[in-house]
């Protein structure tokens, strides 16, 4: 979590809400990235699914079962659904997010047993430290 912390403080270095994430794959990351809406000026940006997309391209599949994202903020529903949809093993999180978090928050999609595949989902993991650079973006923002 520690390093997609620092992704998000590369999103926030670009005026991007700072979310970071990291893919791990055999006890390696294998991608690191941050939210880049801003920048590229398309919907599917978020950190996770640009960090999905990367994560199968270096593992030459749309399937990354043994591997495990770490986000710094709950995954949304789009974010969700492509994470199910990549039958990634686990998805780790820190701060929760009330108005969007679909893999606890509102909804579980990825644990919901109705889909044929499932992953394991942890949240909460350096909430503080997660939440604290996301208030204090949005604090900043208000101000201008």
């Amino acid at each position: 979590m520690q390093e997609a912390l620092k992704e998000a403080k590369m999103a926030e270095k670009k005026g991007e809400v700072p979310i970071g994430c990291v893919i791990v794959c055999d006890s390696e990351i294998i991608v690191r990235t941050h939210n880049l809406r801003e920048e590229l000026q398309t919907t599917a940006s978020h950190a996770e699914m640009l960090a999905i997309d990367k994560a199968n391209k270096i593992v030459g599949s749309w399937r990354l079962e043994e591997c495990t994202l770490y986000a710094t903020l709950e995954p949304c529903a789009m974010c969700a659904g492509t994470l199910l949809q990549s039958r990634i093993k686990a998805v780790v999180f820190g701060a929760y997010d009330a108005k969007g978090g679909c893999t606890g928050t509102i909804y579980n999609l990825l644990s919901e047993e109705k889909f044929n595949h499932q992953a394991q989902v942890i949240g909460g993991v350096l909430a503080a430290e997660c939440g604290t650079i996301l208030t204090n973006f949005f604090k900043k923002l208000r101000v201008k």
